[in-house]
Parts: C-alpha cells; structure tokens; sequence
C-alpha cells in the first residue's frame, strides 16, 4: 500500500507543478485555452512517469497502459494545441470569466481552470497509475485484450470525427451549417464517445488486476464530463443558438453512442 500511495502521491505533485508553470505562463498570454491541450498532454506525463516509479511490475501490461495512452495523449494534444493557434481563444472560457472583476481573474483561473483540472486529471488518469502496480495475474488476459480493442476503436473515433470535424469548418460553405456527414451522422459527439471508449478500455486493462478495479472512478468521471459537464452538454447549448438546423440534427441524430440515423435524415 505504501507504493500505491507514493505513487498516486507523486502524480498528484507532479500535475500540480504542471498546472503551477501553465497558470504563470497563461498570466502574460491573457488566455488559459491552451490548458485544453495540455490536459491531454498531462495523461502522457503521468503514465509516463507511472511507468518510471514501477520497474518491478508486470511489463506487459506497463507497455499497453503506456502505448495506448501516448498515441491518444499525444495525438489529441497536438491537435488541440493547432486549434487554438488557428482558432484563437476559446469562447467557453470567455464565457467564464465575464463576470469576474479584472483584479480577481487570475485567482479565479488558478482556482476553477488549472488547479481543477489538476485534480480531475489525477482522477481520471487512475486506471493507468493503478493497472501499473504489481499485481495478480501479472500476465495480459481476455480482459486486457478486450480493453485494448475499445481503446484502439476509441481512438479510431476521436482521431477520424477531430479529421472530419477541421475538413469540414475549413470549408467557406460551412458558415452556419451543421456537420452531420461521416463519423457526425451516426452520433453528434464521435469525438467524446471515443474519448469516453478510451478510458473504460484503459480502465479493462487495468480492472484485470485486483487493484485496477479501484480506478473505476476515472472513466465513470471523464464520461460525467465529456456528457454532463464541460463537453457534449456545454458545447450543444452554444449551437442550438448559433445553428439553427440543430435541433433538426438532434431530433434525428444519437446524442452519444453510434446509432443509425432517424427518419428525416437528408442523406
């Protein structure tokens, strides 16, 4: 138990040390989008340094919780990290602080951006601190296969909807129009169901071992978030304002899960 908590401890300092150095650097930037970016990046430095405190584990099950993660991690940071040097600030984020005094906006970032995503992260990253403490059955089973495959389909989804989501706004036709092809006519979120695929698979893996059962609360709490909170839910507000053929697009389209479209759909 002492190497479980040094090492769920270590993590935790090293995301708060993160979080600590982006929140100085977000102060002259006057802009704490980037941290979308770096929440991704954040998973690949913990596994990572999971990896590091845990020589003694089971190396298989090491190597899967760590490639699977960094093709996700890296994949999905560096294609934040370009849209918001395309795009600019992010609106959400504006939105949050207009309200806020001036003088009070940097404590309010430490506090409700960067310090919270810290412990969210923390949280979430769980299956793949936990599924790389020594544990029985040391060797990949069933259960570990299956979570690699809905990892890998996970990522098939994010990586494909983030692809077809920029080809499509890079069009000038695509000004007020919703983008209901491909990944997007079989569910309005292919990105966010991925995202959530990704961590109950890493979660699989990790869940084949006694002690990765404990780390069900990360992918239970990163689906909350990509449906409830600050994904899906957060996102489809600001388009039913700005679209308005998108409560046509709900009516025919599933919210979350890929499913067949409903009649009435265009295609």
């Amino acid at each position: 138990m002492g190497d479980v908590m040094m090492l769920l401890g270590s993590n935790l300092i090293l995301l708060i040390g993160m979080m600590l150095i982006l929140w100085a650097i977000s102060i002259p930037l006057k802009d704490v989008s980037f941290i979308d970016s770096f929440w991704a990046f954040g998973f690949v430095l913990v596994v990572g340094l999971s990896f590091l405190l845990t020589p003694d584990s089971a190396p298989g099950r090491r190597l899967l919780l760590l490639g699977l993660t960094a093709i996700w991690g890296l994949r999905l940071g560096g294609y934040l990290f370009w849209r918001w040097r395309k795009e600019g600030p992010d609106k959400r984020y504006a939105a949050m602080f207009k309200h806020v005094k001036p003088e009070q906006k940097h404590w309010h970032s430490f506090k409700f951006v960067f310090m919270l995503q810290a412990v969210l992260l923390w949280i979430v990253s769980l299956p793949v601190q936990l599924g790389q403490v020594s544990a029985t059955p040391a060797a990949l089973g069933p259960l570990a296969f299956a979570g690699a495959a809905l990892a890998v389909i996970g990522i098939f989804f994010e990586s494909v909807g983030d692809w077809q989501m920029a080809k499509f706004k890079a069009g000038p036709e695509s000004a007020g129009k919703v983008m209901d092809r491909g990944l997007w006519r079989y569910t309005r979120h292919p990105n966010y169901f991925g995202d959530a695929c990704v961590w109950w698979g890493l979660f699989l893996i990790a869940a084949e071992t006694g002690i990765g059962w404990a780390a069900i609360i990360g992918p239970i709490l990163m689906t909350v978030l990509l449906v409830k909170w600050s994904g899906a839910a957060l996102l489809e507000r600001g388009l039913k304002r700005s679209r308005p053929d998108y409560d046509a697009y709900i009516a025919r389209t599933s919210g979350f899960i890929p499913m067949p479209p409903k009649s009435g759909d265009p295609s």
